[in-house]
């Protein structure tokens, strides 16, 4: 069974389990030597952390999920909603 998962709050990376996917772990091991905060509201992706998770939802296996409202998100969905973020 596959229990892999990518939860997205403030429009970047707030967790995952990636344990049944080697691309995905290899994605999250770029994003992370890149520059990761502890918490999730300071983070500020730069756009090669952006372009590495949208390329992350594509070789994802699983539910990505909107911690705020709990919905399940398409990859195009996340996509934008990473991308767009912020930019109001």
């Amino acid at each position: 069974m596959n229990n892999d998962y990518i939860l997205l709050k403030w429009g970047t990376l707030k967790g995952y389990r990636v344990a049944d996917n080697p691309a995905a772990q290899g994605l999250i091991k770029q994003y992370m030597e890149l520059g990761a905060s502890a918490s999730t509201i300071h983070q500020m992706d730069t756009p090669e952390q952006k372009q590495i998770l949208c390329q992350l939802f594509e070789a994802h296996q699983g539910p990505i999920i909107n911690d705020w409202s709990g919905e399940e998100m398409t990859v195009e969905k996340a996509s934008r909603y990473v991308m767009e973020y912020g930019k109001d």
